[in-house]
C-alpha cells in the first residue's frame, strides 16, 4: 500500500464522499438492490451512525481524496462477543493497492481492542473481488445470516473468529 494514504475516523465531513462512494460502487457491480445499503438513510450520515459506543468507522484519504472506508458496527441481535463490519468499499482507482487488507486490519485491531471475539459480515454475490478479500483474510461462510442488520438484499453471510485471523 501506498505509504501517503492516511486511515483515519470518519469525520461529518466526509459523508458526502463516502456515501457517493458506496453507492457507486454498488451501481458499477449491480448490487444497489432493495435492502442494501444503497438505499439505507444512514449512508448519508455515516458519521453520526458511527457515534455508538462499540463501533468505529475508518476513512482512507490520499491528498485530501476520500478513497474509501469501512467500520465496525455491534449489530442489533448479534452476541456481546460479536461485531459487524459494515459499509467496507472503496473507489476503483484504490483497489489493488493493499487498502481494503489495511482497512480491515485497523476494524480487527479495533474489534481486539472492544472485547469482541468474532467479525460478521453481509455480503452480496456480485461483489466478488470482496468476498475473495474476506476468504483470503479467514472469513467463513455462514448458511444463514445473524442479528438484525435490516439487510435482506444481502445473501452471503460470513464470520470470522478474531483468534484466526491471518
Amino acid at each position: 500500500m501506498e505509504s501517503s494514504i492516511d486511515i483515519r475516523p470518519i469525520e461529518s465531513k466526509d459523508n458526502p464522499a463516502l456515501a457517493k462512494i458506496v453507492r457507486q460502487t454498488l451501481v458499477e457491480f449491480g448490487a444497489n438492490h432493495p435492502g442494501t445499503v444503497y438505499y439505507d438513510e444512514s449512508t448519508d450520515r455515516l458519521s453520526t451512525l458511527f457515534n455508538v459506543p462499540g463501533s468505529v468507522y475508518f476513512v482512507a484519504e490520499k491528498d485530501n481524496e476520500i478513497l474509501g472506508g469501512g467500520g465496525i458496527y455491534p449489530t442489533v441481535g448479534l452476541g456481546a462477543d460479536t461485531c459487524e463490519l459494515v459499509k467496507m468499499y472503496l473507489l476503483p482507482t484504490a483497489r489493488g493497492l493493499g487498502l481494503g487488507v489495511a482497512l480491515l486490519n485497523k476494524c480487527v485491531a479495533f474489534a481486539r481492542s472492544n472485547g469482541y471475539k468474532n467479525i460478521y459480515l453481509e455480503t452480496m454475490p456480485e461483489l466478488t473481488l470482496a468476498i475473495k478479500l474476506y476468504q483470503k483474510t479467514g472469513f467463513k461462510m455462514l448458511n444463514s445470516p445473524l442479528g438484525q442488520s435490516g439487510h435482506f438484499g444481502c445473501g452471503i453471510w460470513m464470520i470470522l473468529n478474531l483468534d484466526q485471523y491471518k
